[in-house]
């Protein structure tokens, strides 16, 4: 039986993005890219207004992103007239570690804070649409991602929030507990947050890559 040319293509399409992927821990020196897992990226802000269950003005620094080794691509696809790409991929963990400054509420919690802080997520089903432009370089095309935008299912979350309420401990444990007790309302409520941040890592991640990867050596096959 005849394949149809279009999911072969998208078969040879998902096989090199998990390759691309599974350099990722270690890195690809010999092109310049670097350990990619962790990850580490200065500053990550988040605002989030309205009347929503969350109105947050936040900024995270010094940002260490760990489990993007793990990814597992499900899908992908190139759009052959665009060349925007659509990924689903999952991550069994995503652990997100650094130093926030919060001002803000999330479902009926008032919160404000300086300090450390983790975020880590478990069994991640995600939706990358990344918006991509053709770029040549020294007799070579790259993609360029300019953009990503993000959906995700999430299976549990679990986070930490030290020095709220200006350091009063009694507070600060109890505001923990509670979000983590009830860590499917937080996960829902912070949805656009989470995505934000998972669209500032995905477009970090996949600008280091295919700024370093010309797009024939990405799919040989794709006409440019």
């Amino acid at each position: 039986m005849i394949k149809d040319p279009r999911e072969i293509f998208i078969n040879c399409s998902t096989h090199a993005v998990q390759q691309l992927f599974n350099q990722i821990p270690k890195g690809v020196p010999e092109i310049g890219l670097q350990v990619l897992d962790p990850l580490k990226i200065p500053v990550l802000n988040v605002i989030q207004g309205g009347r929503g269950p969350v109105t947050v003005n936040a900024s995270l620094d010094n940002v260490t992103v760990v489990g993007f080794g793990n990814t597992k691509i499900l899908y992908n696809s190139v759009d052959p007239k665009t060349y925007d790409f659509y990924t689903k991929l999952s991550l069994p963990r995503l652990r997100i570690d650094g130093n926030y400054e919060l001002l803000g509420k999330i479902l009926v919690i008032p919160l404000r804070g300086k300090g450390k802080c983790w975020f880590d997520a478990q069994n991640l089903d995600i939706n990358v649409k990344s918006d991509v432009i053709m770029e040549k370089h020294d007799g070579f095309d790259f993609f360029n991602v300019t953009d990503v935008h993000v959906t995700f299912n999430i299976g549990g979350l679990k986070l930490h929030m030290g020095n709220l309420f200006d350091g009063i401990k009694a507070l600060e444990e109890s505001t923990n507990e509670y979000l983590n007790a009830n860590w499917r309302p937080v996960a829902d409520s912070l949805s656009p947050i989470l995505s934000k941040t998972i669209e500032d890592i995905m477009l970090d991640i996949l600008q280091r890559v295919f700024d370093n990867i010309p797009a024939n050596f990405f799919l040989g096959d794709l006409e440019l």
